[in-house]
């Protein structure tokens, strides 16, 4: 509600009209994409020795995944992490083999927002039970979509060689770094970013300056993008999940789900909304499912807008191979009944187990996003 009551107020307390809203959206969106530029020109200031010690620290492709595991639930937000993925890459500091875990960890830290949502329910058994089921179906898709096209991205390489070759159709492969941004688009969110060069000399203060406040403006735009998005389609979201009711779900639910989260920028508003739903019984699990699918791929938005402001185009190559890891999980796990019910089998059993022992409950989450992560990343190298 708080959120709703900010995201109406202006400076002068009145209520911005929409199209003057879509215009702040418009804003928001280049600040952050120079967020994105910041971060890339931290990275490249930092100089070879940080970029060595950072790649000595994550080496593993199972260290990568746990650490994209830790930074999205850390942050709080897979755009958030997928895009600073997204500007590493494109500073050429993160290889794309290392890159590609760190992806497929950040959608499974990203599902830690919806067992948090499920915990308003958690004094009621039944509305919890139903709730907590809602939450961890995502959590288990996801887990199994990682077990299946892991190891096949490593033995074949097949994401990143279908990433790389949409790359080469939009954009090329070769870059010139002596000749300045030719994209429109890089030039304008490069302008701030030169200026700031211009008053650092390259090396550690000027580059932990530019990471912080590359962050920094990934945060703020994306936290204001979402707020305002949200509000233009106020009421939409609810409407649409209401009409979806007594459809079943599946395809329906599934474009449902990519539509309203590239709307809202948010794959957590998505599925926050769909948990209270399920536990009150409004929406029943296997058709919610589908929506929360659909919100997989429809995030995947936030790391192709990243990567119009890197110069390098593996930056839009580990874009892609966020956007083909969720639309071949979802081609792979779906459409086969057998297949596609196992997620929400398991998420109905471990809520069966949590609502009769909530202590379940933490150490589920806290082993899955915490410990397990941190484990890995400092474990395996």
């Amino acid at each position: 509600m708080t959120s709703s009551l900010d995201a109406n107020r202006s400076a002068g307390g009145t209520k911005l009209p929409p199209a003057l809203r879509a215009v702040l959206v418009v804003l928001f969106l280049y600040l952050f994409l120079v967020g994105v530029a910041f971060l890339e020109a931290g990275i490249a200031a930092m100089g070879a020795g940080f970029q060595a010690g950072l790649l000595r620290s994550v080496s593993h492709p199972i260290s990568g995944l746990c650490a994209g595991i830790l930074a999205t639930v850390l942050v709080q937000s897979s755009s958030v992490s997928t895009s600073t993925i997204v500007g590493m890459v494109g500073a050429g500091t993160l290889p794309l083999g290392l890159a590609v875990p760190m992806i497929m960890g950040a959608n499974i830290g990203t599902t830690v927002t919806n067992t948090l949502a499920s915990l308003g329910s958690i004094r009621r058994a039944e509305e919890f039970r139903r709730a907590f089921a809602a939450a961890t179906v995502h959590d288990f898709f996801n887990l199994l979509a990682v077990a299946v096209l892991l190891p096949i991205e490593l033995a074949t390489g097949m994401l990143s060689f279908l990433a790389g070759e949409l790359t080469e159709m939009v954009r090329g492969t070769e870059i010139d770094v002596t000749q300045p941004p030719r994209s429109p688009i890089r030039v304008a969110v490069r302008l701030p970013v030169a200026w700031a060069e211009g008053l650092l000399e390259p090396g550690t203060v000027a580059g932990f300056a530019f990471l912080a406040v590359g962050l920094g403006l990934i945060f703020l735009a994306l936290a204001l993008i979402t707020r305002n998005m949200r509000r233009l389609v106020a009421g939409g979201v609810e409407r649409v999940m209401n009409q979806l009711i007594g459809r079943g779900g599946g395809a329906v639910g599934i474009l449902v789900g990519i539509g309203v989260t590239v709307a809202v920028q948010s794959s957590s508003i998505t599925t926050s909304i769909l948990v209270p739903l399920v536990a009150a019984g409004v929406l029943t699990l296997p058709s919610a499912y589908p929506i929360t699918l659909g919100a997989n791929v429809g995030t995947t938005i936030t790391a192709l807008i990243a990567s119009l402001a890197v110069l390098r185009p593996e930056g839009l190559t580990i874009a892609f191979v966020h956007l083909l890891f969720n639309l071949v999980a979802l081609a792979i796990l779906y459409p086969v009944p057998q297949v596609r019910l196992i997620p929400v089998r398991l998420a109905e059993a471990l809520a069966d187990v949590a609502t009769r022992r909530h202590r379940v409950v933490f150490a589920y989450s806290i082993s899955l996003f915490l410990v397990l992560p941190l484990l890995g990343v400092f474990l395996i190298r």
